[in-house]
């Protein structure tokens, strides 16, 4: 097995991005083609067949593979959850919460999980393309990073480094990342990359030049900034609140301080005639077609930021008004009654669906099939809180669902009026549910982009393109090489 790293001068510098693009790119040289990503810290996360959790990045890399997505591609996934630091999944399971300082005080132990995982890919992959975290050059943290150079030393890998032209500087990040690396591990770069850029590739045409003065890796191109090959984001930093445009529908999604899964809003995006909105603006929300409460990592303080910034309040008066509200996961568990817990926590919820939610130490981590006027697609459940209705209740099912373990497609989650609640992430991943939530706001002329197909095959086109870009804009001469392609 050959190792390739894709190392950043920053974070959100296209790590994620350039890693699926490898992906597709070898799999279409036919190579065996692996992702892992040593230690991942997202909230949005993915829900193995087994019951796992990883790091969204690394499922949609598995798919750009053609490989079903496992925990030993993500060992090690830190999730924030507040001022108690983050919960540790290490190979999928969900264990305690640490403080950062507690974390990195054991961290040969997690290194040590790490290292087992990468042993276990010898035998299943020819290459293994692992993605880096943030920049690898943090000269407070080097000494005890596990997911950026240590790994490459380990398997005596190789490196590429990619570069976020949009933030400015692009020289200055290459160069001073190449500068501060370890003098035996810039022997093993094969290259470097600008991302993101804007306008007319020609007037970067210098670039090679400038670089070849100053350094010894060699320079591979730049990529331009492409939104059809826009991939589902790593985490939540992504999914800014901005204002919606004029004149245009709009669906709010609230964006508390302890968001997860954000990736459930992306299917909305290439749609025409309706927008979507990231927002913590009471205003916003207020004027919205519909408004979505979105999961949650931390359900009891997020529900206090809602009531403390007064979006409760006004959650519950778009509620009145007869408009659309649609809560997923821990955003259904806030619209019910009551949330409380094994140690003697309970808050009351919204109330806006009659549901009662016990939060216990296990979590149930489960992919579903979901079905909806004749689509099918998979859904997937990551959820401590179990929620209840309550006996007598009314209420009409959003769709039907196949969970493991039973016979056959239930009913599963709850609509009462034009509130509805649901556990199942990827909810949207289907144009049919998209279309039901638009027809029930009374809004007209919307085109749905994905009429015939779901979200998830949809990407699957995606990588295609994202392989061409790699062979359009890039000089890859020095990966064929060491890769022996």
């Amino acid at each position: 097995m050959r190792t390739l790293s894709v190392l950043g001068s920053s974070s959100n510098a296209g790590k994620s991005w350039l890693a699926t693009a490898l992906c597709a790119w070898l799999r279409r040289q036919g190579v065996n083609v692996a992702p892992f990503k040593a230690q991942n810290m997202a909230n949005n996360a993915f829900a193995t067949l087994e019951g796992g959790e990883i790091g969204v990045a690394q499922a949609i890399q598995a798919q750009a593979c053609g490989l079903r997505p496992t925990v030993e591609m993500n060992p090690i996934l830190l999730k924030p959850n507040g001022p108690d630091g983050s919960q540790i999944v290490r190979l999928g399971v969900a264990g305690e919460n640490r403080t950062a300082r507690s974390y990195y005080e054991a961290i040969e132990e997690h290194w040590d999980i790490v290292r087992q995982t990468l042993d276990f890919w010898k035998d299943e992959c020819d290459v293994l393309v692992m993605e880096g975290a943030g920049s690898p050059v943090e000269l407070n943290l080097m000494h005890r990073d596990i997911v950026n150079l240590r790994p490459i030393e380990y398997t005596e890998g190789r490196w590429l480094l990619v570069s976020n032209i949009e933030y400015g500087g692009v020289f200055a990040q290459v160069l001073g990342t190449w500068g501060l690396l370890p003098e035996g591990m810039k022997s093993r770069g094969l290259g470097a990359i600008v991302n993101r850029f804007r306008g007319d590739l020609s007037l970067f045409a210098g670039a090679k030049d400038e670089f070849a003065k100053h350094t010894s890796l060699p320079y591979l191109g730049a990529l331009p900034q492409e939104d059809r090959w826009r991939i589902d984001d790593e985490d939540s930093l992504n999914a800014e609140p901005r204002a919606p445009q004029r004149d245009v529908p709009y669906v709010a999604w609230i964006k508390y301080p302890q968001i997860s899964n954000t990736t459930d809003q992306r299917p909305w995006q290439e749609d025409e005639g309706i927008e979507t909105v990231w927002t913590t603006d009471p205003d916003v929300v207020r004027d919205a077609v519909a408004v979505v409460l979105p999961g949650s990592k931390n359900t009891f303080a997020d529900l206090v930021w809602l009531k403390e910034s007064g979006l409760a309040t006004v959650v519950s008066q778009v509620a009145a008004a007869g408009r659309s509200i649609v809560g997923i996961c821990g955003g259904m568990q806030m619209l019910g009654k009551t949330l409380a817990d094994d140690h003697d926590k309970r808050m009351a919820g919204l109330g806006l669906l009659p549901l009662d939610t016990w939060f216990r130490d296990s979590k149930r981590v489960v992919r579903n099939q979901a079905r909806l006027a004749g689509d099918q697609w998979e859904t997937y459940e990551i959820h401590c809180g179990e929620s209840q209705l309550e006996d007598g209740s009314p209420f009409a099912p959003i769709l039907e669902c196949r969970k493991p373990g039973e016979e056959g497609f239930q009913p599963d989650g709850i609509r009462i009026g034009k509130i509805w609640g649901t556990y199942q992430h990827g909810l949207f991943d289907s144009a049919e549910t998209r279309k039901l939530l638009v027809a029930e706001a009374g809004v007209s002329g919307v085109k749905l982009k994905q009429e015939q197909e779901n979200w998830n095959a949809r990407q699957r086109k995606v990588y295609d393109t994202m392989a061409d870009a790699l062979d359009q804009y890039l000089d890859l001469d020095t990966v064929r090489a060491y890769l022996e392609l």
